[in-house]
């Protein structure tokens, strides 16, 4: 067919999801080592493969299970976010994963043609969860030039003065691309903006329990915030596709419209993933983050291969598994340095194009035990080292 004419226009719209191009790019480079794909190098706890690996037989895992969870682990879910998140009115609704989640809560709280707002560098498969229903007046805020955090002035302006009042703003924290982590009186103040303006704060705390240098990560509630979680991350159950929504329980009718929606993606997350993810939680906060201090040297190889692109020029890092760094003023196509570094150098990164900031780099430091991390930042050093010296050189 030669046209995208019978193809809808809300796809055809939507941005390629940043890492299928990646994924193009590695099978075209041989023997590159990615710094690309947000994820970690462990697999979930042994025992809970273990016990997983008995429950294959059972039959109630092959049928499907109640919309909003297996009911064993949404009530440790919800003990969960009372001990470790200071959440005490949030009720828990289980999704495939954090990406699910927040398509469930788009369709659930926007309709087609609401605004939205989100800060760059943004996360990219949330802008494209909005272009993809519909709502396509996304007003992109700016992050403070020196640390990335949210400009909450910015927004405070915006809300008041958009008519009508943006439905819904969105904030990763800590941040994916950059590593930001909002502290808690920030988060608290876009919190009361919301407030006032009416608007739904959804906040992605996929990153929870990757905190570094002593900073704590926050929580807050109320009846106009969302907060999404995830065990992909977590857990090392990228695979197994697990995370969760914890809504305010006040609500009236949020459970009614959020199930509608849920019903018709997944119906209800994988089963097995689920008693997975429940076997997990056994093994505690703890278990996660002795694995998260194993990145902090991961991080300082990482910010030290990236020294080439001078002072000032990396930024983020505090939380998750990204540091955000910015490219030579020359080298705005960002992609076209990405795909530069993954031939010449065989190294890959995710281009700042895709999370609305030409000419940076997002890269990941959580994928690779300390050995293999060691390798691929040498290599992003040379190609940087390189780039800065002679341009993009074949």
């Amino acid at each position: 067919m030669g046209s995208f004419g019978k193809l809808a226009k809300r796809a055809v719209e939507t941005e390629m999801p940043v890492m299928v191009k990646i994924q193009e790019v590695i099978r075209g480079a041989k023997n590159a080592m990615s710094l690309a794909q947000g994820v970690v190098y462990w697999q979930p706890p042994k025992h809970a493969l273990d016990k997983v690996k008995e429950l294959v037989w059972e039959p109630s895992i092959s049928r499907y299970g109640a919309d909003e969870g297996i009911p064993e682990l949404r009530a440790a879910l919800v003990k969960k976010l009372e001990r470790e998140n200071k959440l005490y009115k949030s009720s828990v609704v289980v999704t495939s994963g954090a990406n699910q989640a927040f398509v469930d809560l788009v369709l659930t709280l926007c309709d087609a043609g609401d605004t939205v707002v989100m800060f760059a560098p943004y996360y990219f498969n949330a802008y494209m969860s909005f272009q993809m229903t519909g709502v396509t007046d996304i007003l992109v805020g700016p992050g403070d030039p020196m640390t990335l955090y949210p400009d909450a002035d910015w927004l405070e302006k915006t809300l008041s003065e958009t008519k009508p009042v943006p439905k819904l703003v969105t904030v990763v924290n800590p941040g994916n691309p950059s590593g930001t982590y909002i502290p808690e009186s920030l988060l608290k103040r876009i919190s009361d903006l919301c407030e006032q303006a009416g608007a739904w704060l959804v906040v992605d705390n996929t990153y929870e329990y990757f905190m570094y240098d002593g900073l704590k990560h926050t929580c807050i509630e109320g009846n106009h915030i969302v907060n999404i979680f995830s065990f992909s991350k977590a857990y090392g159950m990228m695979g197994w596709r697990v995370g969760y929504i914890a809504y305010p329980s006040e609500v009236e009718g949020f459970a009614d419209q959020l199930l509608k929606v849920q019903d018709n993606i997944p119906i209800c997350a994988s089963i097995i993933s689920q008693h997975l993810a429940l076997y997990s939680l056994e093994a505690g906060p703890e278990w996660v983050t002795e694995r998260v201090k194993t990145l902090i040297k991961n991080r300082e190889i990482v910010v030290e291969a990236l020294s080439p692109l001078g002072e000032g020029a990396v930024k983020g890092g505090e939380g998750a598994i990204y540091l955000w760094a910015k490219l030579p003023d020359q080298f705005v196509q960002d992609f076209d340095v990405v795909r530069w570094l993954a031939h010449k150098h065989e190294v890959v990164t995710i281009p700042g194009s895709a999370c609305g900031c030409p000419g940076n780099l997002r890269i990941s430091f959580g994928g690779l035990v300390e050995s293999d991390c060691r390798a691929a930042a040498e290599r992003l050093k040379r190609g940087l080292e390189e780039l800065v010296r002679d341009g993009m050189v074949q």
